[in-house]
């Protein structure tokens, strides 16, 4: 079986399903080649696990700060040059495109009649969510931005449905407790505020992974370089993990045990609701400013115990490679029955 798989590559968190379900196909004989959109190609980092992929435009979100800027976003994304991808892509050598809500592959597929399969947490929003965004809309929107013949999503919890659990490697260190060492991803968010924002909190050391080109120590606020090892390193020791509210990383930090504090993007509707529903299931606490004194109470808070989630790469990628023989409902079930894997995947 010949495989394309599109990722939609706006945000990290879809390129980290890839890494996880790439092993999991070549185990199951599954050949598979890659696009990615949604991102510059120059804007790439550690893609070795991919081969020669591809990449295409896209659509993108465009962000002002933890907002997302509408009007860039409307202006800055190219439906011409969308259509013509999508028309342009030849799909003769593949028996199956998978898209992690990826637009190109997906619409290709749909308009070429190639059988398709979303795997993506975005396709959990098709079933009832305790939260106030996912409705007809939005449900609406998501058929509409990556379509799928099978479409199975992903989350924290099934809600009696058929979502399967987060699709995430296990730790790469062993969960550790450094009680007043806090990590901190904002990408998109000032630099000079957030060390101004941190930095009242004297009693502890917060580790800043932001656009800065070398490592920098101001006080009890440590910049650091994007660097993925890193980033898990101090992941896997700090007490608590502040953060926007991308799916991909509050899986990582309930996997590591870390207590969560997190800022939605807004205008975002998904990581608006990923914000509700992790404060329904218990998981973190939700802010809108880092000024705000809910700040210095979190940090205060306990840490939570790890929760590791089952092996749902390997899953998949044996459903996929029997050519989608049973429901997604059997798959799900299977998936969340599954024994959880060792803490720890090795660095």
């Amino acid at each position: 079986m010949k495989v394309l798989y599109g990722v939609q590559a706006t945000g990290n968190g879809h390129i980290t399903r890839a890494r996880v379900m790439a092993p999991a196909l070549a185990k199951a004989g599954v050949e598979v080649d890659y696009l990615f959109s949604g991102r510059a190609p120059d804007g790439f980092f550690n893609m070795e696990p991919f081969g020669e992929y591809q990449c295409k435009r896209g659509l993108t979100f465009y962000m002002e700060g933890s907002k997302v800027d509408k009007w860039k976003t409307l202006t800055g994304n190219n439906p011409l040059r969308l259509v013509q991808d999508i028309l342009a892509l030849n799909l003769d050598d593949y028996d199956l495109v998978i898209t992690d809500f990826e637009p190109v592959t997906a619409w290709a597929a749909k308009l070429k009649g190639v059988p398709s399969i979303g795997i993506a947490h975005q396709y959990a929003f098709l079933h009832q969510l305790p939260d106030s965004k996912s409705g007809f809309f939005f449900r609406h929107q998501i058929k509409c931005f990556a379509p799928a013949k099978i479409a199975v999503g992903i989350h924290w919890h099934h809600f009696n449905q058929a979502i399967c659990p987060p699709l995430i490697q296990p730790p790469l260190f062993p969960p550790a407790k450094c009680a007043n060492k806090i990590v901190v991803y904002l990408p998109h968010d000032n630099v000079e505020m957030i060390k101004r924002a941190l930095a009242v909190h004297s009693a502890y050391d917060f580790f800043v992974y932001a656009p800065v080109d070398q490592a920098l120590d101001d006080g009890n606020v440590h910049f650091r370089p994007f660097a993925r090892e890193g980033f898990h390193r101090d992941l896997s020791d700090c007490a608590g993990v502040i953060c926007n509210s991308g799916f991909g990383l509050l899986s990582e930090a309930i996997q590591y045990g870390k207590k969560i504090l997190t800022l939605p993007q807004l205008g975002q509707a998904e990581q608006e609701s990923n914000a509700e529903v992790l404060e329904h299931l218990g998981l973190g606490t939700v802010i809108h400013d880092l000024y705000s004194e809910r700040v210095a109470q979190w940090l205060a808070l306990p840490m939570p115990e790890p929760q590791l989630f089952p092996d749902l790469a390997t899953v998949l990628a044996e459903w996929i490679a029997a050519g989608c023989n049973r429901t997604v409902q059997s798959v799900v079930d299977d998936a969340w029955s599954r024994t959880c894997r060792p803490s720890v995947s090795g660095g």
